[in-house]
């Protein structure tokens, strides 16, 4: 079944898709290739082939089964839109969207141009959210500009890890942008100044602003605990969201 998530901007995950490859910086220390890894080990169904890539069609009917609305994010553990997911099976995942206007679904890539090519001669269903990582400047912000062609009534940017200073964002058409710290053994830091950047630019363009965590480096650039470095920026939580006003103005 899908599973509650502690991820704090979606309530559960759907992984109808489950592995990845590697393509750039942010995916250096995946987290969920050393979950499927774990999983594996613990002979868990679906992730026989540990992170290979592996089609789940037998999850595709989760989200019917589930009345209660529920916000979705869409393969937590792979990326609906790597090169190895045909598009037709993409289209079934988008069939159980359609059919599911109770819930709502978020779908992350790193792959923005082959979503872009996707959705150039198909619909966004009107319960997805559809959003971009952007971890540096040179692979990450690139990312927007595809994200921008597609018809959505959320687009939004995944700002996690956050690597580097981004400098000046186009936010334009843009309805929530979230930024996080990278956590793990071997997590890089993320430094004040770029996530206040990030945040001011936001708050400038009436973006919604979430800010996920510091991860495993705190604000004050000590590494510990993800849970000890806590969530603050600037001293108090953000958990914006995106909302109908918003969208309408975009």
């Amino acid at each position: 079944m899908a599973t509650n998530s502690k991820i704090e901007w979606t309530e559960q995950t759907w992984n109808p898709v489950t592995g990845c490859t590697k393509i750039s910086p942010g995916c250096k220390h995946c987290y969920a290739e050393e979950m499927a890894k774990r999983l594996r080990a613990m002979n868990t169904p679906g992730y026989e082939n540990g992170f290979k890539l592996s089609l789940m069609p037998e999850r595709l009917t989760q989200p019917l089964l589930r009345k209660k609305p529920t916000m979705y994010f869409v393969n937590s553990m792979s990326d609906l839109f790597h090169e190895k997911v045909p598009f037709s099976y993409v289209d079934q995942v988008m069939e159980v969207i359609h059919k599911t206007p109770h819930h709502t679904y978020q779908i992350l890539t790193k792959r923005a141009k082959r979503m872009a090519k996707y959705f150039s001669s198909r619909p966004v269903p009107h319960n997805a959210w559809v959003g971009v990582s952007v971890e540096d400047q040179k692979y990450g912000k690139p990312r927007i500009d595809e994200l921008r062609k597609i018809d959505a009534e959320v687009r939004f940017l995944s700002i996690e890890p956050l690597l580097e200073d981004l400098g000046i964002l186009n936010l334009q058409g843009i309805h929530w942008v979230i930024v996080g710290g990278e956590s793990g053994r071997k997590a890089r830091e993320m430094k004040p100044i770029w996530a206040d950047n990030v945040k001011s630019q936001c708050l400038d363009s009436n973006v919604p602003f979430f800010f996920k965590q510091w991860g495993a480096w705190g604000a004050d650039g000590k590494k510990r605990s993800k849970g000890d470095n806590g969530r603050i920026l600037s001293g108090k939580v953000w958990d914006q969201m995106p909302s109908l006003n918003i969208i309408a103005i975009a």
